[in-house]
């Protein structure tokens, strides 16, 4: 296992005319799922944009498998195996299940050419994406969005997926799935950096945490260390895992 998967040193991001990130320091162990929480406005969002390259970072580190991905095109950093579910999902509403899942596969053309045994194995993880593989994407669900935007990311193995809060709005079974999707990436050595406002799901899934406040990372720990600490998500986030959970 490489526990220096992929590393942040000192990275600061600047928007326009406003500074989001204060030299961001955290590493993602291979295989694992490191949570990055936060209260709203800590820079976490800011900071998956930042890995994808959607965002230039103005100073610092960034490494994916030793070497460096900083400055690089979004494109060039998701074909090294990366892929990204922003929280707006970034769906094709227009577009059939089928379709979008079409476009999220890059060694594929046509509906045809998608890896069979891959697509089943997305279908036992969300099994209405097959009831509804020829409706119009923005006719789904909310909950049903969130499996297709995070069915997209996996279409193709990944090495590393940034999912940013999967579980806002959602009801608590759609959640569940989640969780058990995000379970089997993880036996597959997926490995993932997921935001989450949802303390009992980074409860259920975190193996690593870091917390992000005002541009910063001001904890690095254990995910199982947090969750017993309640004192500790008092002063760090302002709320208590186990009265969440």
């Amino acid at each position: 296992m490489n526990d220096e998967f992929l590393v942040l040193r000192g990275v600061h991001t600047h928007i326009g005319a406003y500074h989001i990130l204060h030299g961001v320091d955290f590493t993602v162990p291979e295989g694992q799922v490191t949570m990055l929480l936060g209260r709203n406005g800590a820079g976490k969002t800011t900071t998956l944009r930042t890995i994808m390259g959607l965002w230039p970072a103005s100073a610092g580190e960034l490494r994916f498998k030793g070497q460096s991905i900083k400055g690089q095109a979004t494109p060039d950093i998701a074909t090294q195996g990366i892929a990204y579910v922003p929280e707006s999902m970034g769906i094709f509403s227009d577009l059939t299940v089928q379709d979008n899942m079409v476009l999220a596969a890059r060694a594929a053309r046509h509906a045809g050419e998608l890896d069979t045994r891959r697509l089943e194995w997305i279908f036992e993880l969300f099994p209405a994406l097959k009831k509804f593989w020829l409706y119009p994407a923005g006719k789904l669900s909310g909950g049903q969005k969130q499996m297709l935007a995070v069915a997209r990311a996996i279409i193709e193995p990944r090495l590393l997926i940034l999912i940013d809060e999967p579980s806002k709005g959602l009801a608590p079974s759609i959640v569940r799935k989640l969780i058990d999707a995000f379970h089997e990436l993880k036996r597959q050595r997926t490995t993932i950096l997921l935001v989450e406002q949802n303390f009992a799901m980074a409860q259920a899934l975190g193996d690593q945490v870091a917390v992000m406040d005002n541009g910063r990372v001001v904890h690095r720990g254990t995910m199982a260390e947090l969750a017993e600490d309640q004192a500790m998500q008092q002063r760090l986030l302002g709320l208590s895992l186990g009265a969440a959970a």
